[in-house]
């Protein structure tokens, strides 16, 4: 199994930043894309940013030169810098996973999902 945790949300003023962290442990053979999507009260589950194992990255239209993506590989973990937030960004934020597991000489790719935390932006 393979675990996601994340930290960092919280509340925080329109025009101020935060930092989401999610680390992945567990029965891990190597780790492709991982990304954060957010969802808003009343609204689908959307995507956020992404970013391939050799660091490629794609944002949301809304979050593009606000937010940045980045990744550990040595430490499976991938992390948000939000800044210039918005009330708009209020939402839960999921951190997501492509795990490749190897079971024998096979291998498997499997999405995992992290709990969410929450962010809060409000004056």
């Amino acid at each position: 199994q393979v675990q996601l945790v994340e930290s960092g949300g919280g509340l925080v003023q329109p025009g101020g930043s935060l930092r989401l962290s999610c680390a992945a442990s567990g029965s891990i053979f190597s780790i492709n894309a991982m990304g954060w999507y957010r969802q808003a009260p009343g609204k689908q589950r959307e995507l956020v940013a992404d970013i391939t194992s050799s660091g490629s990255t794609n944002y949301a239209d809304s979050v593009k030169g606000r937010f940045t993506i980045s990744r550990d590989n040595a430490k499976n973990t991938v992390y948000l810098q939000m800044n210039s937030l918005k009330p708009e960004d209020t939402a839960v934020y999921y951190c997501n996973a492509e795990v490749v597991q190897a079971v024998l000489i096979a291998k498997y790719k499997y999405h995992y999902w992290g709990q969410g935390t929450q962010v809060t932006v409000s004056s």
